[in-house]
């Protein structure tokens, strides 16, 4: 399991390693999540993250070291796009740095509680990106990303404004960018205003030559400078063409994206070797696995072809090359199903699911996420808790926002549905 990074490993991981262990301390446990619960105001649960680490971002007018006071003003709406499995959401705003007081609006919303605990996590994963050396640098930039899974079917939610159980982080910088990216080429196609799309992008997501993207005339120029002025130019000028800009769906262009980015991370683990090797290539066999399924449940009646279905499969992964196969046939849940529980490491999160039923799923696949993100503690000398460590704090903040909002809009007796803890 071990090789010689074992001996040089503290030379230049060892500090960060201990950072981040030490975050890991920090997270929310079981008895906080069942006094978030009882809450009944936003008040009430600000009150209660002020003891805990967030304490610092929810105080009025202090909100961490680095002097960042918040995020920019503009659309508030955090849902950009609905979807059946997961729902796509930009923070909205731009961080804005300032010496100046900033004053909480009044009153509380449950975007301010997700954008201060995020801004938590923001300046975590910087301080570590300042210190880390190579390879670790690039391993950083690697995992911020958020990953919207794709083709899924705009629905209205029944109850709440945004249902967190579809929500999916993944943490990856170069995700954060393809959101970015794809927000910009969205709305140069509509005609937006360039101030607004900026307003939208995700913070982790921001690159110096973002803004040059929105003043192209048209896709063809918009193509060129995103193969010149952006960090996924490998991407784009493997897997789309200029033309694609125009006929392609905009999901299946991100997931286009997010495949060959997902193959990527996976081939730079595998180089890396050892430990890091092991573990990640399990937690990225597992997300590429999971949005298989996702991507197959989702296009499940729409126009997309079987064939189509299957290349936006990853070219990993416990399902690859035979579950593949099955799963870009299956026409409805029941046949996913079976397929999955071939698998035995999936049969558990099946089992929980009623024949016919998939809206418990992506809390079944987060619950076995978190387990095995908590293993990868168990380990040393290794930068899978890097990853591990991001993937947590960012279900805690889903955790957060689906409490916030069960209580903000009186549906308490759903609070329990969605929150998956992890301790």
């Amino acid at each position: 399991m071990y090789g010689f990074e074992a001996m040089t490993f503290n030379i230049h991981g060892g500090y960060l390693e201990a950072i981040v262990r030490g975050h890991r301390s920090e997270l929310l446990t079981a008895s906080d999540y069942n006094n978030l619960c009882q809450c009944e105001t936003l008040d009430d649960i600000k009150m209660h993250l002020s003891a805990t680490e967030y304490g610092p971002y929810l105080q009025n007018g202090d909100l961490g070291e680095n002097g960042v006071i918040g995020f920019g003003t503009g659309d508030h709406n955090m849902l950009e796009s609905a979807h059946h499995a997961n729902i796509l959401i930009h923070f909205g705003h731009v961080i804005v740095w300032s010496s100046l007081a900033w004053k909480e609006p009044s009153p509380l919303h449950t975007t301010t509680i997700v954008e201060k605990c995020t801004l938590k996590l923001v300046d975590e994963y910087k301080h570590m990106l300042c210190q880390a050396t190579e390879p670790l640098a690039t391993f950083l930039e690697y995992i911020t990303w958020i990953d919207g899974i794709c083709l899924a079917k705009p629905i209205v939610w029944p109850l709440l404004a945004f249902d967190v159980l579809g929500l999916n982080f993944v943490v990856m910088r170069y995700g954060h960018m393809i959101d970015n990216v794809v927000l910009i080429v969205t709305g140069t196609l509509h005609e937006r205003d360039v101030q607004e799309l900026l307003e939208k992008c995700h913070p982790l997501g921001m690159f110096d030559s973002i803004a040059t993207l929105a003043v192209a005339q048209n896709m063809r120029e918009l193509y060129r400078l995103v193969l010149v002025d952006t960090p996924l130019a490998p991407y784009f000028s493997e897997r789309i063409t200029s033309e694609d800009l125009d006929d392609m769906n905009i999901e299946i262009m991100r997931n286009t994206l997010y495949k060959a980015y997902l193959e990527d991370f996976y081939q730079f683990c595998q180089k890396l070797g050892g430990a890091t090797s092991e573990i990640m290539s399990d937690l990225l066999a597992f997300e590429a696995d999971r949005r298989a399924v996702n991507i197959t449940i989702n296009s499940i009646g729409t126009e997309l072809t079987r064939d189509d279905r299957k290349k936006l499969y990853s070219n990993f992964g416990l399902l690859y090359p035979y579950g593949h196969e099955e799963l870009a046939v299956c026409e409805d849940i029941d046949q996913v199903r079976a397929v999955m529980e071939k698998y035995p490491p999936y049969q558990s999160i099946f089992a929980k699911m009623s024949y016919g039923e998939s809206q418990m799923l992506d809390k079944a696949f987060y619950e076995e996420e978190v387990k095995r993100l908590c293993l990868a503690f168990e380990q040393q000398f290794h930068y899978g808790v890097f990853f591990a460590y991001m993937r947590l704090r960012e279900q805690e903040i889903r955790n957060l926002m689906w409490i916030s909002e069960c209580v903000a809009q009186n549906q308490k007796t759903r609070v329990h549905d969605s929150v998956v803890f992890i301790f």
